[in-house]
């Protein structure tokens, strides 16, 4: 099978026909090489000195980059007092938890995150998961089976996808009610469990569900709801609690979940739910039970809900940074969707095209990601930037005038508005 290399993407070398998977790797690292051999492999780029607004990378000696890839949006990966409380924790836990949680790997600093982000979303009970990758999969999978079904929005994150792989699935386009309603009508009857799956901010459009229109029609329809606001938590809402804030939903959706690896700045996911469904979960899900638990150095999670409240000036200055970079690169006519979170996309169209605007923004001292097939269409390709609340002014002048460079020398904001 020929393989054009230079228009090709992740999806061409999922399952090549006629060759095994050594085959499949070959034709892999073929590609890999035709791509950077042009500067266009832009993926595992290896950054010198973690989360920061202002990075050096690995094979750029003496140069620095505004750095558009960490979604640690509130810039607590590297908060003195959340540095503090790691520290402390491994000292009095040590380095590792050693154990699953049913059998030896439940520590008080567990209970207590798991006590915490429960009040956080006024709600009673939560779980902890090593990822927020599994946080989603693991509940999904334990929760819907063969007889139930899974009614999905287009855009809901991989890890929810992988979770309904044991369920039936009915999908609606990204955010239309219209046929969310007409599945929820016509699945009546034909299930034992339904259930509506949306994210709170969805992380490659960049926009928020309609959660008040969500809630609405699976009550009267009967479905219960799941959300992942993974993005959300901590940039939206007058708190910082997230789309479910942003609607004062907090009793009305059955599962929440989310990440502690983007806003708390560390790692793990959770799960909150009815206190008999948490239970549940903590003893059902596969995950959750066969894996080790999280290691002490997450007890800075506690720190971290504590300054959401703490230092709303975070917030405020994240949101100034939004509007700030959204509305420069609108008036340069350049399309960032209907983004309404703390990640802009610019809009390419091609994986090519995506992949030579990026190498240009490395060249001009900003590091962004592209973002092609598996995580949206090839024909959606884009670039991703996150924005932290500790990037400074002056780093977003730098990144609006390599954008105008770009978009000159690859004539961008025409090819998009065309």
């Amino acid at each position: 099978m020929d393989i054009n290399f230079e228009n090709a993407s992740f999806k061409d070398f999922e399952d090549i026909p006629g060759m095994d998977f050594y085959g499949w790797a070959d034709q892999f690292d073929q590609y890999v090489n035709n791509w950077d051999s042009r500067g266009h492999w832009n993926y595992r780029q290896e950054s010198l000195n973690g989360c920061q607004p202002e990075v050096e990378l690995a094979g750029h000696p003496g140069k620095s980059f505004v750095a558009l890839v960490f979604n640690d949006y509130l810039g607590l990966t590297q908060h003195p007092k959340v540095k503090a409380a790691a520290i402390a924790a491994i000292e009095q836990y040590g380095a590792g938890a050693a154990a699953s949680p049913a059998i030896g790997g439940h520590f008080s600093y567990h209970q207590q995150i798991e006590e915490k982000i429960a009040r956080f979303f006024r709600r009673e009970s939560a779980v902890l998961f090593t990822t927020g990758y599994t946080a989603n999969s693991a509940t999904i999978q334990s929760l819907l089976k063969a007889p139930d079904v899974a009614i999905v929005d287009m855009g809901i994150h991989a890890s929810m996808y992988e979770g309904c792989g044991h369920t039936n699935i009915k999908m609606f386009p990204h955010n239309d009610m219209y046929y969310l309603e007409r599945i929820l009508k016509e699945t009546q009857g034909q299930y034992r469990t339904r259930m509506v799956i949306v994210d709170g901010v969805y992380s490659q459009p960049a926009d928020i569900v309609k959660l008040d229109e969500v809630v609405k029609l699976s009550k009267h329809y009967g479905a219960y709801t799941a959300m992942d606001d993974a993005h959300g938590v901590g940039v939206i809402g007058e708190t910082g609690r997230g789309v479910i804030e942003l609607y004062d939903l907090f009793p009305d959706v059955d599962i929440i979940t989310g990440t502690f690896s983007k806003t708390f700045g560390h790692l793990g996911g959770y799960v909150i739910a009815d206190p008999k469904v948490v239970n549940y979960l903590k003893f059902q899900a596969r995950q959750h039970i066969f894996s080790v638990s999280a290691t002490p150095a997450s007890a800075c999670i506690l720190k971290s809900i504590d300054l959401i409240d703490e230092e709303p000036g975070l917030r405020d200055k994240l949101r100034d940074n939004i509007h700030y970079l959204k509305n420069g690169l609108d008036e340069m006519g350049f399309d960032t969707g209907n983004t309404q979170s703390a990640i802009i996309p610019v809009m390419t169209g091609k994986p090519d095209l995506n992949a030579e605007a990026c190498r240009l923004l490395i060249e001009a001292g900003v590091y962004a990601n592209q973002i092609g097939y598996p995580a949206v269409a090839r024909k959606n390709a884009r670039i991703r930037m996150s924005l932290m609340a500790t990037h400074t002014r002056e780093q977003m002048d730098r990144v609006l005038n390599a954008w105008e460079w770009v978009g000159g020398k690859l004539n961008l904001t025409k090819r998009v508005t065309n």
